[in-house]
């Protein structure tokens, strides 16, 4: 792993793996983002190419910069990100950055312009299949969505299209209410260890999607596997976008790239998210170093 600063405003950008042809990510920007806090995306992000098969680095940039000075910093990071010495990393809008603000990034990236309309259409089905497959059907089941961006909204859509009842969150026990709901299924995802082991007991559904990296602590993961609560990778509930992955062949359909590779590990004696590492892990052995430290919060 390494971490390369810009040289013209205050930032960086993490590359998990030093040995992979290519790098892909997003970049945030904040007053100070933390580096460990970027590792471990680039990390979940590696793991995720792994687990199907991608011979790619996860990567994840920063621009640490106020509000009144955001815009100038973030456009000196992308006038850098687009020069022959970032050739190989390729990063996409995170947290606190629009998807104007680095559509220079656009013309060097290999993904084709419909990747980008359709990843967050691909996004919802994957996650939509990675819960009917660890349920064995969402038709009746009740669900709670946790609402952080635009995506979520439409999977709460697509659940309700599909049969679940969406349970409507009480927000007065704060910013981490979905944890209370009583459902029988959580999407969470809005931000890294949301769910820490302090926060075990109060947790009543039986399966957990995460919608985004690395929601769920390592102490949380054993207090809810003894609770019978099943975590799953989110690495993989998040992966429908590879679907359309360019290099990969022709476009798969997002549903049933999860679904399958959510099925090899469902069953997992050490659980799926555990499982879904090891076969990362596996493929990460046939072509580089395997890194040290799993992405699990």
């Amino acid at each position: 792993m390494s971490t390369r600063k810009f040289t013209t405003t205050d930032g960086f950008v993490v590359v998990d793996l030093d040995d992979a042809p290519i790098s892909f990510g997003v970049v945030r920007s904040a007053p100070k983002v933390l580096v460990d806090g970027a590792r471990w995306l680039a990390r979940s992000t590696s793991y995720q190419f792994a687990a199907f098969g991608v011979r790619a680095s996860g990567a994840s940039g920063a621009v640490n910069a106020a509000a009144d000075a955001k815009a100038e910093a973030i456009a000196a990071a992308v006038a850098e990100l687009s020069g022959d010495a970032w050739s190989t990393v390729h990063l996409t809008a995170g947290r606190g950055i629009s998807a104007a603000d680095v559509s220079a990034l656009r013309e060097s990236d290999p993904r084709p312009a419909d990747w980008f309309d359709r990843r967050d259409a691909s996004l919802v089905a994957g996650l939509l299949a990675a819960a009917e497959r660890a349920t064995g059907g969402l038709a009746g089941t009740t669900v709670a969505v946790e609402q952080f961006d635009a995506a979520t909204g439409a999977l709460v859509a697509a659940l309700d299209g599909a049969g679940a009842t969406v349970v409507e969150i009480d927000e007065s026990l704060g910013a981490d209410a979905v944890l209370h709901t009583d459902a029988a299924v959580l999407f969470i995802g809005s931000k890294v260890g949301l769910l820490g082991d302090h926060l075990v007991s109060h947790v009543r559904a039986r399966c957990i999607v995460p919608t985004g990296p690395m929601p769920v602590t390592t102490k949380a993961l054993a207090g809810l596997g003894r609770a019978g609560v099943v975590v799953l990778p989110d690495f993989v509930t998040t992966a429908g976008p590879l679907a359309s992955w360019p290099g990969e062949g022709p476009d798969r359909d997002p549903a049933a790239l999860v679904a399958d590779r959510l099925a090899s590990v469902l069953d997992h004696p050490k659980g799926p998210l555990v499982g879904a590492c090891e076969e990362a892990e596996a493929f990460l052995a046939s072509w580089t170093t395997v890194p040290f430290g799993r992405p699990i919060a």
